[in-house]
């Protein structure tokens, strides 16, 4: 059963209004600031998204410093936030609301980014939006494409991998999710142990082409178990020591190229079997796969997936590029709709580092126990 939307507030705009959203994005390592604009049916464009990446701050560290990422964001956010406007051509008195990240993520940089919004929603006497990150890129697709609810999502990042019926803003069912690790981690952690540079993922895949993917056997995860939930980590650690024993760039090519087949199959395999359950529901109808995240940029990956919609049926679509990775205009689209069916939230709200999408599943089925690393959600 799908969580009920929040009451709306009292400067909530009608119904009617065109829509001018600020969003802000601040829950990993970019900081993120896009202004769009949604007429009453629906219709979306971007006018601006500016984003600030701290790839270079994090490199030498193998991957993302907590304390270094919120610092940058203290110190990029009011700027990165004045030329989203300044390149929309709008002014603070032209928005009609404040979208902001409350989580999840490092909870340091969720932080900057919804106080800063909090501070625009009071000075300027607009709602405010604390928008759950993973809904964002649920929304991603819509960006730029006329993409009617329900679909069905596969949310793949560095973070989450998650399979969700998206019934409409605020009503996801989680259908699977990873157990450990997210395939995102996968592709950085084994990059890294080949020795390429962080973040990895598009490093591994520029490698894998042209590789010869079955020289090297990799692991199947959970194949005796049922559901659709996803397991990275023993293809993780498998490839790492794999790695140490690539000793030219033949071997390390066609490495590369067995791991981005093996992320890619165990992604199409779980989302076939979500297609089943969400047909159930659907009776054959509505059926629309959405893959969003990071790591939908992959090629492979894409490739797998369309292949499996045009096989089962589906229409496919992804997010351009841009938009696949963190960015604010997915944040901004998100505030936007809910702003549309007169939801928006009190300036109280709070940062939360852990936020799963379809919170009745995170609370009577966990994939993670109390005091276990894992993915975001």
């Amino acid at each position: 059963m799908f969580k009920a939307a929040p009451p709306p507030v009292t400067n909530s705009p009608s119904p009617d209004t065109t829509l001018t959203v600020l969003g802000l994005e601040t829950s990993c390592d970019e900081t993120a600031a896009a202004v769009i604009r949604r007429t009453p049916d629906g219709v979306v464009t971007i006018l601006s998204s500016t984003v600030l990446s701290q790839t270079a701050d994090h490199a030498p560290y193998g991957g993302v410093v907590p304390e270094i990422a919120a610092r940058a964001h203290v110190e990029a956010i009011d700027a990165i936030a004045a030329r989203a406007l300044a390149d929309a051509g709008v002014t603070p008195a032209d928005l009609t609301g404040i979208a902001a990240t409350a989580g999840p993520g490092l909870v340091g940089g969720v932080m900057v980014g919804l106080s800063f919004g909090k501070a625009m929603a009071l000075a300027l006497d607009l709602p405010l939006v604390a928008v759950n990150h993973l809904e964002g890129h649920a929304v991603s697709a819509r960006l730029t494409a006329d993409i009617p609810y329900p679909f069905l999502l596969l949310l793949v990042s560095g973070g989450h991998c998650q399979l969700l019926e998206v019934a409409g803003i605020g009503a996801c069912r989680r259908l699977g999710s990873t157990i450990d690790d997210a395939a995102g981690e996968a592709f950085d952690k084994i990059g890294g142990a080949l020795g390429l540079p962080y973040p990895a993922g598009p490093a591994l895949e520029k490698l894998a082409a042209g590789g010869d993917a079955s020289r090297f056997v990799l692991p199947r995860a959970l194949l005796g178990r049922p559901g659709c939930d996803f397991s990275f980590s023993g293809l993780k650690t498998a490839a790492a020591r794999m790695a140490a024993t690539a000793t030219n760039d033949i071997d390390r090519r066609d490495l590369a190229a067995a791991v981005q087949g093996a992320i890619a199959r165990q992604l199409a395999e779980r989302t076939e079997r979500a297609m089943s359950v969400y047909d159930g529901a659907h009776g054959g109808r509505d059926r629309r796969l959405v893959v969003a995240g990071g790591v939908a940029a992959n090629g492979a990956v894409r490739g797998a997936l369309q292949s499996l919609a045009d096989r089962k049926g589906y229409s496919f679509h992804a997010p351009p590029l841009a938009y696949c990775t963190d960015n604010a205009a997915m944040i901004a689209l998100a505030g936007a709709e809910r702003l549309a069916a007169g939801i928006s939230d009190p300036l109280d709200v709070v940062a939360r580092p852990r936020w799963p999408l379809d919170e009745a599943a995170a609370l009577s089925h966990p994939t993670h126990k109390a005091g276990r690393k894992g993915a975001k959600a």
